[in-house]
């Protein structure tokens, strides 16, 4: 299964092309990242996609019916952050130019719960795929707990991660991270 989506087609050049929009992070602590100037601070960079990602593991699609909300602990946001900008750094436009995949797998399937551009007026140059990992500790003794809990039972993530990177302007090999 494609996680992303459909194929995308080889880039012209490989700068920074504007889209013509700007935005920026909407509410929360993020809001206040609307007038950083990303593309000068990589660690802002990291900072800017990763306080997108709560939204969307807040109503994460975890099953044909329900939704969970899943806790991403600091330590797994330090360890995808530091991640995410080590694979950026090659990049023409770095981690503005990502497309952020996040999935979670659960049991042996993997479910697509957001999709992030780390910048909308940058033209993508790679893709990211980050597969996040229930807390596996206690999930096998209190796993019946959650299914016939409410519908939106907090879920707890593991600090290890898988990310897949995909540059859309090279035919080059899929770089696959295990962390």
């Amino acid at each position: 299964d494609r996680l992303a989506g459909g194929e995308r087609g080889r880039l012209e050049t490989s700068d920074c092309e504007s889209l013509g929009s700007a935005s920026g992070s909407e509410g929360g602590e993020c809001g206040s990242l609307k007038g950083w100037r990303v593309d000068e601070d990589p660690w802002a960079e990291g900072v800017a996609v990763l306080c997108q990602a709560p939204a969307a593991l807040g109503r994460a699609p975890l099953g044909s019916k329900r939704c969970s909300r899943l806790l991403m602990p600091a330590q797994l946001q330090a360890q995808v952050r530091a991640e995410l900008l080590r694979l950026a750094c090659s990049e023409p436009c770095g981690l503005r130019g990502a497309l952020l995949d996040l999935c979670v797998e659960h049991g042996k399937a993997c479910h697509a719960v957001g999709h992030i551009a780390a910048d909308p007026a940058v033209v993508p140059t790679f893709q990211l795929t980050l597969v996040l990992r229930l807390d596996s500790r206690l999930w096998p003794k209190i796993q019946g707990l959650f299914t016939s809990g409410p519908a939106f039972a907090p879920l707890k993530l593991s600090t290890g991660f898988r990310v897949m990177k995909k540059k859309l302007y090279s035919s080059e090999q899929l770089l696959i991270e295990e962390c």
